[in-house]
């Protein structure tokens, strides 16, 4: 079985990492979106005009009638989404997918019944494989299995996809008609924190722009990869801190943590990595969805007083310069904290097209 083009369904699709990641590989089309949080599906429209936009709660039988119906229209073979999941605990193991909580995931594969697609992908938390020993990854294969898929899963981890930052994510990969392996490895060397951003390295506190023009040069592979086609520089805005925050990471020298911070001045903060700053020569901590927060994790930039920007945040998702996000700062701190990398998307999309793709 080949398949010459994919055109997508993007449950759970936020601001649009999965679809624009995989449509870097040009025989994957994103043709219908779907998501209850309107502003990150401004910033999905914002950057990928010719979605359809469908907002609302896939659980509203209207809206859940309305995707079938447009994915019908516009010969949907592929989806991709990653339902949130907080039933799978130890807790939740009596009821299963059967869980209330994990209802959005019933959701997603009750449309993989009902829209049969050539193949699709599940993404989410890594410690869904292992929570409850396997147990809840065994309910899942079951129930793919059942729907009459192969199935393939493990962890990825992003920065063996040339992305500047150590985030893992359970993939699956299911299909209809063959077995397709998750991609394998393909960067000998890391992207770095530096190779990132060294380019922005001149903001401080408060200071930066919605829209700016670039002052320097890149300085590396990655920078030109992530500048190419983009006129202006976007998001490159620091939070502007208050006085006792810039006085802490006054006192923290380049690429070090709280631990040179006097004890009267640690505060509540439990964790090792609070008061941390990135390490120029190291890939980044996963980033979250408070990365502007100085005491929230290893957000600091790496000398600067100052946690990073959402440009130098998107960087290390690997979301280009093009990439531009929309919405309050709140909102946008989540729609990058809670994207897929699209580096990491390309290469699933890469690896199903090796498989199933019109090879000719």
């Amino acid at each position: 079985m080949k398949i010459e083009k994919f055109r997508i369904l993007d449950l759970f699709a936020g601001a649009g990492g999965f679809s624009y990641g995989i449509e870097k590989n040009e025989n994957f089309e994103t043709v219908v979106a779907v998501d209850f949080n309107k502003t990150a599906l401004n910033t999905f429209k914002h950057n990928m005009p010719n979605v359809y936009i469908i907002n609302g709660d896939i659980t509203n039988k209207e809206i859940k009638d309305e995707i079938v119906k447009t994915s019908f229209n516009f010969k949907v073979n592929m989806i991709i989404g990653g339902p949130p999941c907080q039933g799978f605990s130890l807790k939740g193991k009596k009821l299963g997918l059967d869980d209330p909580r994990n209802y959005l995931f019933n959701e997603y594969l009750n449309l993989v019944e009902i829209i049969k697609p050539d193949v699709f992908v599940i993404e989410n938390v890594k410690a869904l494989l292992s929570t409850s020993a396997g147990w809840f990854k065994d309910e899942i294969i079951k129930r793919v299995k059942k729907l009459g898929y192969f199935v393939e899963y493990g962890i990825l981890t992003a920065s063996d996809f040339g992305v500047p930052q150590s985030r893992q994510r359970a993939i699956f990969i299911c299909c209809k008609h063959s077995s397709i392996p998750l991609p394998i490895k393909k960067c000998e060397n890391n992207v770095t924190v530096k190779n990132a951003i060294f380019d922005l390295a001149y903001l401080n506190s408060g200071e930066g722009a919605f829209e700016q023009e670039y002052i320097t040069e890149s300085s590396s592979e990655y920078q030109k990869l992530m500048r190419q086609g983009s006129l202006k520089l976007y998001n490159h805005q620091a939070s502007r801190h208050a006085d006792i925050a810039i006085k802490k990471l006054e006192m923290i020298p380049p690429e070090c943590g709280k631990e040179h911070l006097p004890e009267e001045m640690l505060g509540k903060q439990q964790f090792s990595g609070t008061w941390g700053r990135l390490k120029w020569d190291y890939v980044s901590p996963t980033i979250d969805t408070r990365f502007d927060a100085c005491s929230n994790g290893t957000n600091n930039h790496p000398f600067l007083n100052r946690s990073i920007t959402p440009r130098e945040a998107a960087r290390l998702q690997s979301f280009d310069d093009k990439f531009i996000f929309v919405g309050p700062k709140v909102q946008i701190r989540q729609q990058i904290g809670n994207a897929v990398p699209p580096l990491m998307a390309k290469a699933i999309a890469d690896k199903i097209y090796e498989v199933l793709g019109d090879n000719k």
